[in-house]
């Protein structure tokens, strides 16, 4: 009997305080796509670095071929056939495609780099999974989607038969998903094996054969992806079952909180008006582009505005810095929580205390004792799992620090809340616990403008729906119960 393409076998790995996998077995056949899920922390990316060469198993075994695969590193790895795709792209941003694609095994005609064959050989592998894509063009002036696609041919020039990928469409448009998605088919036709490693279940189910699900560093569950439907694959993931994805709240809607007139920047926003109540979680959606993140970025005072008004609680405000905007009773969960709304290798308790200096501090010297009282409360509050005060943010799960950038700006009473993809990157479990701080939020009558590209997301938490498309607003939506996700995508794209 032929053997699967990867066999892992009883994969044990420990780092310090943590037995992050417990004897996993997992098998890829080759042309299937095998999508590996879990919450965080449940031993996907350990598992997928250990296939890669970047960390060594205490004990277990990986085959490929049937064919032991011994003291793997990254170089052993990949001449065996394995290429890791993973969220944050590597890529070097001011080199061409075709010099990224075969970075380390250039094409050399005596001793030197023939750029007429690596263009050619280029080519041919876009051709070969159906895209386009320029092999002089500067990786940097590529799209998310397209830089993917880079890494994707990087693999095939090493003639991957194994290409794992990390949370793929994590920043890419619905478009820019199926455009993906194609290029995944194309690959399985070529006999590639694709592991897929998402927190996106909409997508596991439309593009996997199997389905492989950890938690807490042990395979619980797995088989063919019709076999298992979304909701006991959720029970899977988190231990328990969830009654509901998208938790219903008794709404009571305030005045307006927050007002916004004719707000512009260039062709990026442009004369944009909304308004959020008191109690109202408002979601601004659009294709990646659209001016969403622009828009908070103003609203923020991240960014200079040409033109616009902009009121809080009925009071004009004239927000030109951060500072302005914290003042007024603004904060912003940023997109990208860990390059700019963390200090990764700070403690918890001191990324908690950085915009809050000025209230616990007596005369030059911060209360260390108020400063942890107050964010111990929030850790209660919040369900914030930290192992104490002192440890770093970058070793928390992406949900609990979502929770710490919140309590910060909660310390500073802040009365408009804008998160820029809230749970971007966070598990289905996680995902609940952000949605009930959302409604506890707005039952203390805070007013919340939620930015987020999942529309089953904004569909199960908004009161009201604006769409954005090249900057403008197109439309509002405020019947959020009756709509699909079909009619927003037509706003998205008119």
């Amino acid at each position: 009997m032929k053997p699967p393409l990867l066999r892992m076998t009883a994969i044990q790995k420990r780092f310090p305080g943590v037995h992050a996998l417990r004897g996993v077995d997992l098998e890829l056949a080759a042309g299937e796509v095998l999508a590996l899920v879990g919450e965080n922390g449940a031993g996907k990316s350990t598992l997928i670095k250990i296939l890669g060469g970047a960390h060594r198993p205490d004990s277990g075994s990986v085959e490929i071929d049937g064919v032991p695969l011994l003291q793997a590193t990254p170089n052993s790895a990949l001449r065996a056939g394995v290429g890791v795709i993973y969220q944050e792209l590597n890529l070097a941003p001011a080199m061409r495609v075709c010099d990224n694609i075969f970075l380390g095994h250039e094409e050399t005609r005596l001793g030197w780099i023939s750029a007429a064959s690596e263009k050619r050989r280029a080519t041919e592998i876009f051709e070969s999974i159906g895209v386009r894509v320029d092999p002089s063009a500067i990786c940097r002036q590529l799209s998310v989607a397209e830089q993917q696609v880079v890494e994707i041919a990087k693999a095939l020039s090493l003639r991957a038969r194994i290409i794992v990928m990390d949370e793929p469409t994590a920043a890419l448009s619905p478009r820019e998903v199926e455009r993906l998605f194609a290029v995944i088919r194309e690959l399985k036709k070529s006999g590639i094996g694709i592991i897929y490693v998402s927190h996106r279940l909409d997508e596991v189910v439309e593009i996997s054969d199997r389905v492989t699900v950890l938690r807490d560093g042990e395979t619980v569950g797995g088989g063919p992806t019709e076999d298992i439907p979304r909701d006991r694959m959720i029970e899977l993931m988190v231990g328990r079952r969830l009654e509901e994805e998208f938790p219903s709240r008794e709404i009571s809607i305030g005045e307006p909180l927050l007002e916004v007139e004719q707000l512009s920047r260039g062709s990026r926003v442009r004369d944009v008006s909304f308004q959020v109540r008191a109690g109202e979680i408002v979601a601004l959606t659009g294709l990646v582009g659209s001016g969403r993140t622009e828009t908070a970025r103003l609203l923020f005072g991240a960014d200079q505005r040409d033109a616009g008004r902009i009121r809080i609680d009925g009071k004009a405000v004239d927000i030109r810095r951060p500072r302005h905007a914290i003042a007024a009773g603004i904060c912003l969960l940023t997109e990208d929580r860990k390059s700019q709304g963390l200090v990764l290798g700070h403690s918890v308790l001191h990324n908690f205390g950085l915009p809050n200096l000025s209230r616990f501090a007596r005369w030059g010297v911060i209360d260390r004792k108020r400063e942890s009282s107050a964010f111990g409360s929030y850790v209660e509050q919040l369900g914030i799992r930290v192992t104490s005060q002192r440890q770093r943010a970058e070793t928390l799960s992406g949900g609990n620090q979502q929770k710490v950038v919140l309590a910060k700006w909660l310390e500073r009473n802040a009365k408009v809340i804008i998160f820029d993809e809230p749970t971007r990157g966070i598990d289905v479990g996680a995902k609940l616990e952000i949605y009930n701080l959302l409604n506890k939020l707005v039952a203390q009558g805070k007013a919340i403008l939620m930015i987020s590209s999942e529309l089953p997301e904004v569909l199960g938490m908004a009161d009201r729906i604006l769409v954005m498309h090249e900057g403008r607003m197109t439309g509002e939506i405020t019947d959020v119960a009756a709509t699909s996700q079909q009619q927003i995508m037509d706003l998205a794209v008119r």
